[in-house]
């Protein structure tokens, strides 16, 4: 009975970023649970590794390769999502770029593209699936965030913080006028979550993985699977009375205060690959 409340057979995810990282741990969680899904991504060949997994689980699949910063490509996406499975039940609105600059070097154009990525882009995917959950009178929408959305990062976040904090606003917004409707919208903030640009960035700045360790008492970064349990609770049934929710997912990053200690203070580095990846040369995240 309990795991009857975790099925998400007969219904259908929709899940953006689905070549790597999050999105693909999405997407592989849902349909472990028995949901067909839409994978997007611009990188085919990473999204059809994924589609693969989730077809030999004997789930239904389609992939497309939709810009998730154009609205017309996002309409397009869901007419093929229509066509496909008739219906949508669960988003998870992952994809989207940034970009690193100092305030007072950001040009205003890739201001503007962080937004069409991050807000604009993300908005236009809740927007399309939330028509069709409405008509449905139900659904849910899991919004990808940051801690960047509620705090202040520094070294150059100035655009994607900004992008975050409204995706964060969008969320409560979209949770207000639906809710009532059968619809749910939550956030979730992932402090850092190891991907191949953080690995890159980190591999060039061996001071970087120790700050952020810093100031994550459970004294690891995240991975993407760790987004998996949260992925099925928000798209089952367990979860139909939390809609509206900023959801951290940090190791405790958000409950300590800046000027804390985290027990593990004087602990070894960690390695933020796995064996696997390693033999791979790949890293994890989205």
């Amino acid at each position: 009975m309990a795991e009857s409340m975790f099925d998400l057979s007969g219904k259908v995810a929709v899940v953006s970023g689905a070549a790597q990282g999050m999105g693909r741990a999405t997407a592989v969680a849902v349909a472990e649970h028995g949901a067909d899904v839409a994978l997007v991504d611009r990188n085919i060949e990473g999204t059809e590794a994924t589609a693969e997994t989730i077809r030999s689980m004997g789930r239904n699949v389609l992939v497309a390769d939709t810009d998730v910063s154009d609205p017309e490509a996002i309409a397009e996406l869901f007419k093929q999502v229509d066509a496909e499975f008739g219906r949508v039940d669960f988003l998870g609105n992952i994809a989207g770029d940034g970009c690193l600059s100092r305030p007072e070097d950001l040009p205003i154009e890739d201001l503007h593209r962080v937004f069409q990525n991050l807000v604009v882009g993300r908005f236009a995917m809740c927007q399309q699936a939330g028509r069709r959950m409405l008509t449905q009178g139900r659904g849910s929408i899991m919004n990808i965030g940051s801690l960047a959305s509620s705090t202040a990062l520094g070294r150059g976040h100035i655009a994607y913080s900004m992008a975050m904090g409204a995706v964060l606003q969008m969320t409560r917004e979209l949770s207000t006028e639906w809710s009532h409707r059968g619809v749910r919208v939550n956030c979730v903030t992932p402090a850092q979550v190891t991907n191949p640009s953080l690995i890159a960035r980190m591999e060039q700045d061996p001071n970087l993985q120790s700050q952020f360790l810093s100031g994550i008492p459970a004294g690891r970064m995240g991975t993407p699977t760790d987004i998996k349990g949260l992925s099925i609770l928000l798209a089952s049934d367990a979860s139909e009375w939390i809609t509206g929710a900023i959801i951290p997912m940090d190791g405790g990053n958000m409950a300590m205060n800046a000027g804390g200690t985290p027990g593990h203070a004087n602990a070894p580095v960690q390695s933020f690959r796995s064996e696997e990846e390693k033999k791979r040369g790949v890293g994890n995240g989205q």
